[in-house]
């Protein structure tokens, strides 16, 4: 946990100084004393580097406002979700929590406050993307601000073993390519093919859902989260899933997270893996592993058209302790100069449009020319934007029941369609 309080001090500038004096005003006006109190996941690795310099330059911005920002442990936003429920039951919100938008918003259902005012205050609908805008909705008004934007349908490898194995990473295009790939590194070198997590069932959901849009198409896709899903797409999908987890990824899987996925990558044990694009931000933080010559990435294959759509945001609950200083956090966060800090740390791209991308490394500028020229978005189904929350978590216990080894492709072919 980390905990930080910032009060105002001598030579501050008289405009922050002065907003926050009106912020704590309308606060003490509303009944509140308490600081600024922020929940977030992001408590280790590149997370945590990015929330650091997301809540530096907000003590830059407002040096006046007394903050308490707060990392809950734990993976997949699990534990935040449990703790921020909890809190809300109790009638004990904090001022402002990460999470994600489109319809896991649905998981705090007449909990959330309109911040209408802050989006058209800060002209927001018409400088972030358009999915940002359609996604922060509910129930008519903004409930939340997006901070990035990940893409999930991302194949990451190690360049030393690609060439070490004979292997030309541009021509792996479709499934059958990727296959062809991990036959070659398993022949000529002493790495595994693939790493994946598997201490949790949702990466395996996450692949599955990757390897229906390679391998069936973006149709098959949004036909199965809009309830009209091929049994025939489904059960193809997980049967190509069940060959890769057979017959490819480490032997520790089962007992891997997903840092230690990662790191099968960075230290040469695995060849390639499939995440979101924070596995980029985990990168980044490993010395002597670089972008280019210890890294690539590409789309996941068959999926070169497509940018699968994430959004990281912060929102604002209803019966809110700091509700003033919680607007000002969230108007923050919509900004460039937020957006810049954060997303440049953590693998994923802003969601304002009118971002120099200059100050970004070479990997996430391809990834927002890769955005803007993406013929299709769907948006991720393990993480909250295509499913409601009580699917997700039926999807992954699905999973949980049969597919972590033996793979039982009946069973879950079945069980996924009844889910959705």
């Amino acid at each position: 946990m980390t905990r930080r309080r910032f009060v105002e001090t001598a030579g501050l500038g008289a405009t922050a100084a002065l907003a926050g004096c009106v912020d704590e005003a309308n606060d003490l006006v509303a009944g509140s004393t308490r600081p600024l109190e922020v929940l977030h996941g992001w408590d280790e690795g590149d997370g945590a580097v990015a929330v650091r310099a997301l809540t530096d330059a907000f003590e830059e911005h407002a040096p006046a406002v007394e903050t308490d920002f707060t990392a809950i442990e734990g993976g997949g936003n699990e534990n935040l979700n449990t703790v921020v429920s909890y809190r809300l039951a109790d009638g004990d919100p904090p001022s402002s929590f990460a999470n994600w938008p489109g319809k896991n918003l649905r998981r705090y259902e007449g909990a959330l406050g309109s911040i209408d005012d802050v989006w058209a205050e800060n002209d927001f609908a018409a400088v972030h993307v358009d999915e940002a805008v359609d996604l922060h909705h509910q129930n008519g008004s903004f409930r939340a601000v997006p901070l990035g934007s990940h893409r999930l349908n991302n194949l990451f490898y190690n360049v030393e073993l690609l060439e070490e194995a004979g292997v030309d990473p541009t021509g792996i295009t479709s499934l059958g390519a990727l296959f062809d790939a991990m036959d070659a590194v398993a022949a000529e070198t002493d790495a595994t093919p693939m790493t994946h997590a598997m201490a949790n069932p949702w990466p395996t959901t996450q692949l599955w859902a990757a390897v229906l849009l390679g391998q069936q198409g973006y149709r098959a896709y949004v036909d199965f989260i809009e309830r009209n899903g091929s049994e025939a797409a489904v059960r193809s999908a997980f049967e190509t899933t069940a060959r890769i987890l057979e017959d490819y990824v480490t032997y520790d899987a089962e007992s891997l997270g997903l840092t230690a996925s990662n790191n099968n990558v960075i230290n040469g044990d695995a060849a390639f893996v499939h995440q979101g694009n924070w596995t980029a931000g985990t990168f980044a933080t490993a010395s002597d592993f670089e972008y280019g010559d210890g890294w690539g990435a590409n789309a996941f294959p068959g999926t070169e058209n497509m940018y699968t759509l994430h959004f990281d945001s912060f929102l604002y609950p209803g019966d809110n302790p700091t509700p003033e200083r919680s607007k000002r956090w969230l108007a923050f966060v919509g900004s460039e100069t937020a957006q810049v800090a954060f997303n440049r740390h953590k693998g994923s791209i802003p969601t304002r449009t009118d971002v120099d991308m200059s100050e970004f490394n070479e990997y996430l500028q391809s990834v927002a020319e890769d955005f803007e020229n993406a013929e299709h978005r769907p948006p991720t189904l393990q993480h909250g934007l295509a499913l409601a929350p009580e699917k997700v978590t039926a999807l992954n216990r699905v999973v949980a029941n049969t597919f972590m080894g033996p793979y039982d492709v009946d069973a879950a072919t079945s069980g996924f369609l009844d889910v959705v």
